[in-house]
């Protein structure tokens, strides 16, 4: 197992960051190291009165695990890379600069809604008995702590590969949504095979020109790529978004009107461009989309031994039938949760191999449709 950092970054004082890097100590065996703080103690996480609040954390971590600035903490770990270390100390936009640069770490961003965060902060102070700001204080220091001009932390906020919306009400339902979430998932810092060709299907949707779908496709052989495809109207035609194709550009539904469609898709620009020859019979063929029928024919056809798909379509059932019929393997791959979380919100476990409730697995039992390993 490699070296993990996952480092904890809230955007507002009390956003549950340190609930989570304890979540992570508890349950995963990491261990907690300290950058320690040279700027003053900012006005949000004082009193009233200007006194200290202790954090719900304070005295948790070895002195000896505290390191002085972020170079020195990166010579310890990478020195310890077997292990895994979880870190809530963020000061500043090098300190994240200095730690992107290493593939161990994980930056996760954590924030709640003011409401939430006030409540948990003047349970604090009843707990260290002290006196609370008043809300318009809290709320105008929070935004001083955030959006002052060259000091404010905001900004760092976005540049999370995870960030998690906490307006959970209780640490349980915390730990159980983070669990769901699969954080130390090692796909999160390297990509798998499976998760680095489906997310260049997804760079390749991006290049689509289509009106009714972005979709994405690579043809992979002996885990090399032979070529890549987006759906749009044919070279040498209008584009389909300026007008190129009529089915595209009216109100149809999905599914109807096909055989007026003079959009390629992802799938077929990908088979064009490797031909047949070049495919071989050993190639996977990764779509951000399950293929449609015809598609599913002209796969099959060219001698493409694995489809792999993200996102379901609404005739799986017959593709699988084509699939199954010819020998292709079909599967789903649904890669570990990035962006934005809403944590308070049902969250299914999502360990970057998930199947859905209607993959076409669930209606045909075959032995052609297995999970990755």
């Amino acid at each position: 197992m490699s070296s993990m950092i996952a480092l904890v970054q809230w955007r507002g004082i009390c956003a549950g960051k340190s609930s989570i890097a304890q979540y992570l100590v508890e349950e995963h065996n990491f261990t907690r190291i300290r950058l320690a703080r040279i700027a003053a103690t900012p006005a949000v996480e004082k009193s009233a009165s200007n006194a200290h609040v202790p954090s719900t954390d304070s005295g948790s971590v070895d002195k000896r695990l505290t390191f002085a600035d972020v170079d020195a903490l990166l010579d310890f770990v990478t020195l310890r890379w077997r292990e895994r270390w979880v870190t809530t100390d963020i000061w500043d936009d090098k300190v994240v600069d200095a730690l992107l640069r290493r593939p161990f770490f994980l930056l996760v961003s954590v924030d709640a809604p003011v409401s939430v965060r006030w409540r948990r902060f003047t349970n604090r102070f009843a707990k260290n008995k002290l006196t609370p700001p008043s809300l318009e204080d809290f709320v105008l220091r929070n935004d001083e702590h955030l959006f002052a001009p060259g000091t404010g932390l905001s900004a760092l906020f976005q540049r999370a590969q995870l960030k998690l919306l906490n307006s959970t009400a209780s640490i349980a339902t915390l730990c159980d949504a983070i669990r769901s979430l699969n954080l130390t998932n090692e796909a999160r810092l390297r990509p798998s095979w499976d998760q680095y060709f489906m997310q260049l299907a997804d760079l390749a949707a991006h290049r689509s020109n289509c009106m009714k779908r972005r979709v994405g496709c690579v043809i992979v052989r002996e885990k090399r790529v032979v070529s890549t495809g987006y759906n749009g109207t044919p070279r040498g035609m209008t584009n389909c978004n300026e007008g190129g194709c009529p089915r595209c550009n009216n109100a149809a539904k999905g599914g109807t009107g096909l055989s007026t469609c003079l959009c390629l898709h992802a799938e077929e620009n990908a088979l064009l461009e490797a031909g047949r020859d070049r495919i071989g019979g050993s190639a996977t063929l990764y779509c951000n989309t399950c293929p449609c029928l015809t598609c599913s024919v002209k796969i099959t056809q060219v001698g493409i031994s694995e489809v792999v798909y993200n996102q379901g379509y609404m005739v799986d059932t017959m593709t699988a039938n084509i699939f199954a019929e010819s020998g292709v393997r079909l599967r789903q791959f649904s890669p570990p949760t990035e962006g934005l979380v809403d944590l308070s919100l049902e969250i299914a476990p999502n360990d970057g191999a998930e199947t859905k409730p209607d993959d076409v697995r669930d209606v045909l039992d075959g032995d052609y449709f297995v999970r990755p390993l």
